[in-house]
C-alpha cells in the first residue's frame, strides 16, 4: 500500500492537558510505517457542544500530518487504543476527556462505514479543527466540500474562541518537525 498523506486532531480537556497531547503525537510517532511530518501549534479553544457534553473545560487542540502506509481502518483502531491507554472514557465518549483523536482527512479519500467517516463529517464546521489545519497546509482541498480548508475557514460561521499557545506539543523533548517548511520542501510544494 502507498503512503497517504493523514491529518489527525487532537484534544484534551481534562487532566494534565499538554502531557496528554505529547503522549499521544509520541505513540502515533512509534506506528509503523509511518513517519510525523508536521504539528500544528496548539491552541486552547473553548468547548462545543454540537455533538455531546464535553463539559465546560478549555480543551488543548492542535493536528498532526503523518504519512503512513496503515490502513484507515487500522489508524482508528490504533487511536482508540492511545485514547483508552491515557484514561479516556469510551463509555461517555462525549463528555470531558483525557484525549481525543479523530481522523480528519486520509488523503483524498472518501468512507463512509459504520464507525469510521473519512473526512470527518463535522470538521468543516469547527474553528478548532480548521484553525491547526490551515496553520499546516492551507491549500489542503476538502474532497467532498471540493474548497480549501483556509476557504472553509475564511467562511466559517463558528464564533468559538481560539488561541494559539507559545509550546508546541511535544517541544519540551525537541523530537517532534514543526509546521514550518524547508526551503527546499516549500519549493518543491509550490513551484514558481
Amino acid at each position: 500500500m502507498p503512503r497517504e498523506t493523514v491529518y489527525i486532531g487532537f484534544g484534551s480537556n481534562l487532566g494534565d492537558r499538554l502531557d496528554f497531547c505529547d503522549r499521544a503525537l509520541t505513540l502515533l510517532s512509534l506506528l509503523p510505517a509511518t513517519q510525523v511530518t508536521a504539528v500544528s501549534s496548539l491552541y486552547e479553544t473553548e468547548p462545543v457542544n454540537d455533538a455531546g457534553n464535553p463539559g465546560s473545560g478549555w480543551f488543548l487542540n492542535g493536528v498532526v500530518q503523518l504519512e503512513t502506509e496503515v490502513t484507515p481502518h487500522s489508524l482508528l483502531e490504533v487511536c482508540r487504543e492511545i485514547e483508552q491507554a491515557l484514561g479516556r472514557n469510551q463509555e461517555r465518549r462525549d463528555g470531558p476527556r483525557t484525549l481525543d483523536l479523530d481522523i480528519l482527512f486520509y488523503g483524498t479519500r472518501i468512507i463512509n462505514d459504520p464507525g469510521l467517516a473519512i473526512p470527518h463529517p463535522r470538521l468543516h464546521l469547527r474553528r478548532f479543527v480548521l484553525t491547526p489545519l490551515v496553520e499546516l497546509d492551507p491549500d489542503w482541498c476538502h474532497p467532498v466540500l471540493e474548497r480549501t480548508v483556509k476557504d472553509l475557514l475564511e467562511h466559517l460561521a463558528d464564533k468559538a474562541q481560539v488561541r494559539r499557545l507559545a509550546p508546541a506539543p511535544n517541544s519540551r523533548y525537541g523530537s517532534r518537525p514543526t509546521c514550518k517548511m524547508s526551503s527546499a520542501r516549500a519549493t518543491a510544494k509550490n513551484p514558481s
